[in-house]
């Protein structure tokens, strides 16, 4: 497995992810990629790992109350946004300032706890068939280890039908 970096070593947003982290029990530090994991592919082939192991984290904007709606899929997964609003009500894409405003991280580097405003969350049900996924640490090059069942413990959310399928 992949070394995790020092945390004074760090970028001030992957610091304050491995502070929250320790400070919920999970104790895999945060893991500072060569290459940006901007795309769910660059970061699996920067950690050596299937694209499904990437755990993306996708923000929305709920249609009814602008409140942030979190999406936290399978690197190799599309989401379905008619599935997501059916559970959470109509939504849109979010620009990178409502992404910076909401979750204090850039995009590419959304992680999937610590934001500024408590997002709706989902969990994609691909991620549960899975191991050890990989989920970005609040900067598009920091990631971080954990397991489908930590994902659920950490965020709190609930697990969904979030992938779109193609018909056969």
């Amino acid at each position: 497995m992949t070394a995790p970096t020092p945390f004074d070593a760090l970028p001030d947003s992957a610091r304050r992810v491995a502070q929250l982290l320790h400070e919920r029990g999970h104790d895999k530090g945060v893991v500072m990629l060569p290459e940006t994991g901007k795309t769910s592919a660059e970061a699996a082939a920067g950690l050596g790992c299937s694209v499904a192991q990437i755990a993306k984290s996708i923000l929305f904007r709920r249609r009814a109350d602008d409140a942030p709606v979190l999406v936290v899929a399978s690197g190799a997964n599309r989401v379905d946004e008619r599935k997501v609003a059916a559970q959470v009500g109509e939504i849109g894409r979010a620009d990178a300032k409502f992404v910076r405003d909401n979750t204090g991280y850039a995009i590419g580097g959304v992680c999937p706890i610590g934001h500024l405003v408590e997002p709706v969350t989902l969990i994609d049900a691909d991620l549960l068939a899975l191991d050890s996924l990989w989920a970005a640490a609040g900067h598009p090059h920091a990631v971080f280890n954990l397991s489908p069942q930590e994902l659920v413990a950490l965020t709190g959310a609930p697990v969904a039908d979030v992938a779109l399928r193609e018909p056969a």
